[in-house]
């Protein structure tokens, strides 16, 4: 059986130690008086006199001896446990566990891996990619990323990149038997690439342009959630495809992808890292942000 209250054991381990009343109360920080009135609630719990008292001297009984002698291992384990968990908060260490969406992948958690491993090696990033929304605390992960559009108000959020801007492009062996669209409408007579979200179903292409906002489901030969084959069958010619800016550059300035509807592509922000809370974070946590923030 343990008692009510594990700080009774402390305090009776302090009172062996010490072998005064007096003194054992000075080391907890407590009257002489409390001291008293643990022990006698302690012994009366156990139904056993651990210690013998006179005005003059106190000693342990048997039972008293038989309880330091396990007692005192056991709470100097639960010590050592309890101050290495109260290091985390400052040491560079441990398991973080990171929800992030395919699209985050690339362009925000791939880049910055060699700076947190190179100046953070003991932190163990644990990483989950899934497009859908779903809910880390429940789910047990640390932080997650995604779109801020998409993140909770009780969440605190981070920014881990800059706005982005969608990009509409084809190859130009697309576009020589389609006709570029010029205005987002135009876009149910093309061949486009559609790009499901895990759960949350296939992206409707979204548009702005000043006050006017339109979305459009589009349809196309080809259904898919990896980013990477999107851009390989857009450079294939095999339709349209509605892509970050950042991640077409390349294929832009060398022509082997166009751009239409640029008019009516808006900056929208970027990727945050998101987590619930400031209070006790671990210092794992910590230090990646440090490492992903802007």
């Amino acid at each position: 059986m343990l008692p009510s209250d594990l700080t009774s054991l402390a305090t009776f381990l302090a009172v062996a130690e010490e072998r005064s009343f007096t003194r054992a109360a000075k080391r907890r920080g407590v009257s002489p008086s409390a001291i008293s009135h643990a022990m006698r609630t302690l012994e009366e719990e156990l139904g056993v006199r651990l210690l013998a008292r006179t005005t003059r001297s106190v000693a342990l009984t048997q039972a008293g001896e038989q309880l330091v002698e396990r007692l005192k291992p056991a709470l100097t384990d639960v010590g050592q446990a309890l101050d290495d968990i109260a290091g985390q908060r400052s040491r560079p260490g441990g398991r973080v566990r990171l929800l992030v969406p395919r699209l985050a992948v690339s362009s925000v958690l791939a880049p910055r891996l060699g700076i947190l491993n190179s100046k953070y090696p003991d932190i163990v990033l644990d990483v989950t990619t899934d497009d859908s929304r779903r809910d880390i605390v429940a789910d047990g992960f640390d932080a997650g990323v995604h779109f801020g559009e998409y993140i909770e108000k009780d969440m605190i959020a981070v920014r881990v990149s800059p706005d982005q801007r969608p990009a509409i492009v084809g190859s130009p062996g697309y576009f020589r038997s389609h006709p570029k669209p010029k205005e987002p409408r135009d876009l149910l007579q093309q061949q486009c690439i559609n790009f499901r979200h895990g759960a949350a179903g296939l992206y409707r292409w979204e548009f702005e342009k000043g006050k006017k906002a339109i979305s459009v489901g589009v349809t196309g030969p080809l259904i898919v959630d990896d980013l990477g084959l999107v851009l390989r069958a857009a450079l294939d010619g095999v339709g349209l495809a509605f892509v970050a800016e950042t991640e077409v550059s390349d294929y832009l300035a060398k022509g082997t992808l166009l751009r239409v509807l640029q008019d009516w592509c808006q900056p929208y922000p970027g990727f945050f890292l998101y987590y619930p809370s400031r209070r006790q974070q671990p210092a794992s946590l910590t230090f990646l942000i440090s490492v992903l923030r802007l």
